[in-house]
């Protein structure tokens, strides 16, 4: 993708040392494809670049591409660039086609979604059921660029935008969207209207919308797991049995965002290498904020009375599924387990507060495959009786 100037170059932010570029979202790229089309169509002009101020201060200059002139609308588009931001979205044009209403009936700008937009199926999105997936933050953008048009061009009756972007409907297998109940496309976004690189708020925001939606629909008890693994282990594991949360590694704001939503209990299914660190009082657990695996592994290894040739060896494993063969070979897996559970079972409550009934079940992929069972190394206390209430919920 060639880089046109956009406003961009100088924005930038410090990401482990790293100086990365910003981009800008495709709610920017909406209402500036929005503005320039109004404005071809109502002045009859042509225009190559577009200007639009973000509603983060930052002011963009943007490419018009594609330009269609038709009876009574005009449609153009513009290209997304997420900057150094690794988005799926990168690249991709978001088209506005702009044409004039026939009455002057509220609103004045009606926005759409066409082709490539998704529609909202579930309730306690940013927008209601059946509407198209353009959060409130573009809706503005385009409404306050476009009613400033139509005022200086005199134009009472008002705009009719539909905002489109091709090849939205496959693009968005690679989100979010399916599991937030939002089919047929991607959803236009952007609060600020600018993307910062790696920017990890827009995963927490995610989490925080599927927990909004299981609350809202009534639901008290939820299932949770960091990704695939969880999800492959809660297929063997039984076939009532699945996920309602991806939590990535975002333990710790999952459980945080739970409990402001009035969550009642939370079932962690989690691998042995996410979780372990849990239970050294790590919630983010990314290997670049920490990776003490193997140390947590070996000091509860220590616990349950493993002896020192054996534990320098668990030090010296490269991974985690490693170091649970060494301890399953030395006969210590089950007490180093049961003291990982203990230690587990008190970290999640402290970073409740108690406000919440925490529980997991954890797992090894390699031990499953060792005893062609679900690898299952233990669970907390209270598992069952949380995962009782969750095949509860889930029947009704």
């Amino acid at each position: 993708m060639v880089k046109e100037p956009s406003g961009m170059e100088h924005c930038h932010k410090n990401i482990g040392g790293k100086k990365l570029r910003c981009g800008y979202t495709t709610g920017s790229c909406g209402a500036a494809a929005a503005k320039a089309a109004a404005f071809m169509l109502l002045t009859g002009d042509k225009i190559d670049y577009v200007d639009l101020t973000t509603p983060g201060g930052i002011s963009l200059h943007l490419k018009v591409l594609d330009m269609k002139r038709g009876s009574g609308f005009v449609s153009c588009a513009i290209q997304k660039d997420a900057g150094d931001d690794p988005d799926v979205t990168d690249g991709i044009f978001v088209y506005a086609k702009v044409s004039k209403k026939n009455t002057e009936e509220e609103p004045l700008i009606l926005i759409t979604g066409g082709p490539g937009v998704g529609r909202v199926t579930k309730p306690g999105l940013d927008q209601p059921v059946g509407a198209a997936a353009i959060n409130q933050g573009p809706r503005k953008m385009i409404r306050k660029e476009l009613e400033r048009l139509c005022d200086r061009y005199h134009n009472p009756e008002g705009l009719a935008v539909e905002i489109s972007v091709p090849g939205g409907e496959e693009l968005a297998e690679k989100t979010f969207n399916p599991r937030l109940g939002i089919l047929g496309g991607i959803s236009i976004l952007g609060t600020t209207g600018i993307v910062e690189p790696m920017s990890e708020s827009a995963l927490v925001s995610s989490i925080g919308l599927e927990l909004k939606q299981q609350a809202e629909l009534g639901r008290k008890s939820l299932l949770v797991t960091p990704g695939n693994y969880g999800q492959a282990f809660l297929k063997e594991y039984g076939p009532s049995c699945s996920a309602d949360i991806k939590c990535s590694n975002f333990v710790g704001e999952t459980i945080d965002l739970a409990v402001d939503l009035g969550v009642e209990n939370l079932l962690f299914a989690a691998h042995i290498g996410k979780f372990i660190k849990v239970a050294g009082g790590i919630f983010q657990t990314h290997s670049r904020n920490a990776d003490a695996r193997m140390e947590i592994l070996t000091a509860n290894a220590v616990l349950a009375g493993a002896g020192q040739p054996l534990l320098t060896e668990l030090m010296q494993a490269s991974t985690t599924e490693e170091g649970i063969r060494i301890l399953e070979e030395a006969g210590y897996l089950e007490r180093t387990m049961e003291s990982v559970l203990r230690r587990l079972e008190s970290h999640l409550a402290r970073r409740s507060f108690g406000k919440i009934n925490l529980g997991a079940v954890l797992f090894s992929s390699e031990l499953g495959k060792r005893r062609q069972g679900t690898g299952e190394l233990g669970r907390t206390r209270n598992a069952d009786q949380i995962l009782e209430k969750i095949l509860q919920e889930t029947s009704v």
